[in-house]
């Protein structure tokens, strides 16, 4: 499938390099450097020198690793540098960043909006754009019209606005495909492989994805030239974080509010994701908190997205520190300071349960994940348990 495999692990002694080490563009390491990022993490540093090149790349690494700064940087970088093979900015957009949720699409825009800030195209400040499903149509029109460098979208969307001629992808230099297995598990698929047939053939292309099913090996096969396969991963890394302590209580639908505030007032507790199953049980859930003085929001389906949106920034930005989600809503809500995840209900399976509580110990840090079970679950909870062999059938 790829030429090479290089895999990462994070050696405790390796001091990784700066990005201005790697040869990126001052006004990129200057922006960064302004939000607090200087070194690189794992995924990064194997990933810009190849994607500087222009080579196509398969990066597999878990949200939360740095990604987006590892295909973001060498994407700005080339279509900002003249001599890279890519065409000069003259607002036709260079570079496609098709992404899975609309969670995920806002906040790579963020990312690249900070990395790019010192940037220039022909019309003065580079410029990114965010395409997503649940907004009006006219404004992201009226953004192609004005003129946008780097596009970062929802496939849904994209492909409408494709269609309808609005999105122009003659001249797109830099195909990144993140989070490719959660596209394939929201059914984009055949949408992703009609965008890749509306691109030039004479690009670059990254995909990363946390897992590599069938479908995604044989689109890397299609669509990638040559790809360099990069694993990033820490020392024993597992399924499982081992940064994550793991605590799994029985509890009685009616003593689970009880039980979640007596964790929130823990003394190290930051920033906490609590999981439901449905919709109604996070607005309960969060009603509940909110009565009991938690700085709390919520996200979830029955939300309209202005509201998810304001939710998710004050979290960002700490103005809250609980946020109620549900497995759905939660997709591509990608934090770094989280330290604890609260599952309210059981998680529907292994897989369910591995991503909620990524969501804490990210980034070299420690987390806590507490689970509650109740005695209706406990079937569910058993599966789960011997699937990731936690050696915690029974909780207590």
């Amino acid at each position: 499938m790829a030429d090479t495999l290089l895999t990462a692990e994070l050696d405790e002694t390796h001091t990784a390099p700066t990005f201005a080490e790697l040869g990126v563009r001052d006004e990129i390491v200057r922006a960064l450097g302004e939000i607090g990022i200087e070194r690189t993490f794992a995924i990064q540093e194997l990933t810009l020198p190849l994607a500087l090149a222009g080579e196509d790349l398969i990066g597999q690494a878990r949200t939360g690793m740095g990604k987006t700064f590892g295909f973001g940087v060498p994407l700005l970088h080339r279509i900002a540098t003249a001599d890279t093979g890519t065409t000069p900015l003259d607002g036709t957009p260079r570079a496609l960043i098709i992404v899975p949720t609309r969670e995920l699409c806002i906040q790579v825009t963020q990312d690249l909006e900070n990395a790019s800030k010192y940037l220039k195209n022909h019309q003065g400040q580079l410029r990114v754009l965010s395409i997503y499903g649940g907004r009006p149509y006219e404004s992201q029109i009226a953004a192609l019209r004005s003129g946008v460098d780097v596009v970062v979208g929802t496939p849904g969307r994209l492909m409408d606005l494709a269609d309808q001629g609005h999105l122009i992808l003659g001249k797109i230099g830099v195909l990144v495909l993140d989070e490719a297995d959660e596209m394939l598990d929201l059914g984009f698929l055949p949408d992703i492989e009609r965008i890749l047939g509306m691109v030039p053939t004479q690009r670059q292309t990254m995909l990363f994805s946390a897992t590599m099913p069938g479908p995604i090996i044989t689109l890397a096969r299609t669509f990638l030239t040559r790809p360099t396969h990069i694993r990033a991963e820490e020392p024993h890394d597992s399924a499982i974080h081992d940064r994550t302590a793991q605590f799994v209580y029985r509890a009685h639908a009616l003593d689970k509010s009880e039980l979640v505030a007596k964790v929130l007032q823990a003394e190290s507790r930051g920033a906490t994701m609590i999981f439901t199953r449905t919709k109604r049980t996070a607005q309960k859930v969060a009603d509940d908190l909110a009565d009991r003085g938690f700085a709390v929001g919520a996200v979830h389906g029955d939300l309209g997205q202005i509201a998810r949106e304001k939710a998710l920034t004050k979290f960002r930005k700490g103005a809250i520190n609980v946020l109620v989600a549900t497995d759905v809503a939660a997709r591509g809500i990608d934090i770094d300071d989280v330290t604890h995840v609260i599952n309210y209900q059981c998680p529907e399976d292994e897989k369910t349960y591995v991503h909620r509580i990524g969501r804490t110990g990210r980034a070299g840090r420690t987390g806590v994940a507490v689970t509650l079970i109740d005695w209706d679950e406990l079937n569910r909870w058993a599966a789960i348990d011997t699937a990731l062999a936690l050696g915690i059938p029974d909780p207590v």
